[in-house]
């Protein structure tokens, strides 16, 4: 969330950054509704203090003047009930607005509608070159009865899997060497809860917007789709001290999304399904652009090491205002290569926010000098399973339909190669 003062008096920058991101929502209503609200709060002020006034003098006053004095106390609580009522009918629709009011995003996120105009920041690694018809990774995985998606869908529904044998085993290696690597890094590591209260997913900015896409539970809670609502919960309503800044998070949890505006997307296989893993970086740091710059880039650079480990070449984009949230000034994602499909898929997203998040979930810290200031926010994926084992698979499949397993990976997995046999 933006702070009032600061969409009146930078409104136009604020309406150019919701027309980048592609985002519609009445700035001039907002301000009409804040002047509105300012007016009758100046008004209901005056009332209070005039009631408090009133009703100090009546015990001295005599009879006559207590009578004119009870009868303008009768008159001005009605006057202030009926502004309170008015209040409340104002507050609700500014609390409406505020919380679809965007982010302002950084002036080096490129103009564009889609992730299709995503631009390119840097590639590493070297594409595998084969020389025979590469396999998807849903036939890779079947063939080496790694995964069951029929029955997977006869108990979950559609978009359902197992992962059996060789599969569940390469993502029990993925997660252990993701988490030795991030054990040899300063961040707390954390278990989260996957069902989650409405109050963490309007801080963080997936309510109201993203409602359609989460899974509701009979008692209104949510169950969340990253780690990141959780973790960004833990300290709400919390003040801080900056010598504790910056707080670093390794969180985990199972995530859950209905992808709800994906229909007939990635429909087979592993690549968007319902039910997932996730490992997230979360970081809490100063109220400092240049602060949250440098960690956006060290999350980033954690996240690229990994798959440099493992040898699967990606590519990293910035994307561009019309593929970007509401609260992300701005976002990395990192795509991975997918032989089968012939083009980067994106496995990582990093993104920084600002005061957006914190504000809203009103997470402030103390300056040495005392100054109380809302912290700054970013995260980042360091592994979603199970949608990387797709560029794994892939990426490392030899003719014959067995896959070498990564060196990185080969101590967790106990075999060099993963074959019908395993």
């Amino acid at each position: 969330m933006l702070d009032i003062k600061f969409i009146r008096e930078n409104k136009d920058i604020v309406i150019a950054g919701a027309k980048k991101k592609r985002i519609q929502v009445d700035i001039d209503r907002l301000l009409e509704l804040d002047d509105e609200r300012r007016a009758l709060q100046l008004s209901l002020d005056e009332g209070r203090s005039k009631q408090n006034q009133v009703s100090k003098e009546i015990p001295s006053a005599d009879q006559a003047r207590r009578d004119t004095l009870l009868l303008e106390m009768k008159t001005l609580k009605e006057t202030l009930t009926a502004q309170e009522e008015k209040m409340q009918q104002v507050m609700q629709e500014w609390r409406a607005l505020m919380v679809q009011v965007p982010n302002v995003p950084d002036i080096s996120v490129p103009e564009g509608e889609s992730d299709a105009d995503n631009v390119q920041v840097r590639t590493w690694g070297e594409k595998p070159v084969f020389t025979f018809e590469p396999k998807n990774h849903v036939e890779l995985m079947l063939f080496n009865d790694m995964a069951d998606f029929e029955r997977g869908a006869k108990v979950a529904g559609f978009r359902g899997y197992f992962l059996k044998g060789a599969g569940a085993k390469l993502a029990w290696a993925l997660e252990q060497f993701v988490q030795n690597r991030f054990a040899q890094k300063d961040f707390t590591p954390m278990i989260v809860p996957s069902l989650v209260r409405r109050e963490p997913f309007v801080g963080t900015g997936y309510l109201p917007q993203s409602e359609e896409d989460l899974y509701k539970t009979q008692d209104s809670d949510y169950l969340a789709g990253t780690a990141e609502v959780a973790t960004m919960g833990y300290y709400m309503d919390e003040m801080l001290e900056k010598k504790d800044l910056p707080l670093k998070f390794f969180s985990y949890s199972a995530c859950f999304r209905r992808e709800a505006g994906s229909h007939g997307k990635d429909t087979k296989g592993l690549v968007r399904v319902h039910e997932f893993m996730k490992y997230e970086q979360v970081v809490l740091c100063e109220a400092n652009h240049a602060e949250s710059v440098k960690w956006h880039e060290e999350l980033t650079a954690n996240s690229e090491l990994l798959l440099q480990e493992l040898k699967l070449p990606y590519h990293v984009v910035v994307n561009c205002g019309g593929d970007i949230g509401l609260g992300q000034v701005k976002k990395y994602d990192i795509e991975t290569w997918m032989p089968s499909e012939n083009t980067y898929r994106e496995t990582h997203s990093s993104s920084y926010f600002h005061d957006f998040q914190t504000r809203r979930l009103n997470i402030r810290y103390r300056d040495e000098d005392g100054t109380v200031r809302y912290a700054h926010s970013l995260n980042n994926t360091a592994l979603a399973l199970p949608r990387i084992l797709c560029q794994v698979v892939e990426n490392y499949q030899l003719q014959d339909g067995s896959i070498q397993v990564p060196e990185a990976l080969r101590g967790y997995m106990g075999t060099d190669v993963i074959s019908k046999r395993s």
